[in-house]
């Protein structure tokens, strides 16, 4: 298996046992029992990044796979992240593919063992400028051409239109107002491609 030539080469760890950590604070919503050998602390940080992408409605496996790598000092396998979180094959490899994707995760290679290795990255700005790379940037541009698309025309109600709905009809100060935000609406994408790629460095 071909490695990759930026990838960093790990002494091979040693078999690790159950550990019962013990970490204050509010209890995880994960039972440890349903996974083999997390910690408290390993199953609250995993809770954290599951909250953080259910929120950008991503699927829940994606901050599972973060979370556990996040957690733990050593790389780990396919078949480790599966075995851990007891993820179908098919959720490890959608949730590692979209990781790598975004630049979240990277691969190592364990000396002594063929097998793939991954580990997170872990500042913040590649975080998010991968997740805008991937993520948020097609769908600005989405966005844009269907904004630009518009027309003030298309918003014009017929007065017969007006009377069944009983809405006013359209005037030259409604025509005026909707003109305004049109045009802002337009330029909301071309400012979104200025501002979002600082606020990533800023975070960095």
């Amino acid at each position: 298996m071909a490695r990759p030539s930026d990838s960093t080469i790990h002494p091979l760890p040693p078999t690790q046992a159950s550990v019962n950590g013990e970490v204050t604070g509010s209890a995880s919503p994960f039972k440890s029992t349903d996974r083999q050998g997390l910690t408290t602390g390993e199953n609250e940080v995993v809770a954290i990044f599951v909250q953080m992408i259910q929120v950008l409605s991503l699927p829940r496996s994606v901050g599972e796979i973060y979370g556990l790598l996040f957690a733990t000092p050593q790389p780990l396998s396919f078949q480790d992240i599966a075995d851990r979180l007891g993820l179908s094959k098919g959720s490890v490899s959608q949730g590692l593919k979209f990781l790598r994707t975004v630049g979240a995760i990277k691969p190592v290679v364990v000396e002594g063992d063929r097998r793939e290795f991954f580990e997170p990255v872990v500042e913040l700005r590649a975080l998010v400028g991968g997740f805008l790379k991937e993520r948020l940037n097609p769908q600005l541009e989405e966005w844009g051409g269907r904004a630009n698309a518009l027309k003030l025309e298309a918003f014009e109600r017929t007065e017969d239109d007006s009377l069944e709905l009983n809405l006013p009809a359209s005037t030259a100060q409604h025509r005026k107002v909707l003109s305004g935000r049109l045009d802002k609406l337009k330029t909301w994408q071309k400012r979104a491609n200025t501002v979002l790629p600082m606020i990533g460095k800023l975070l960095g």
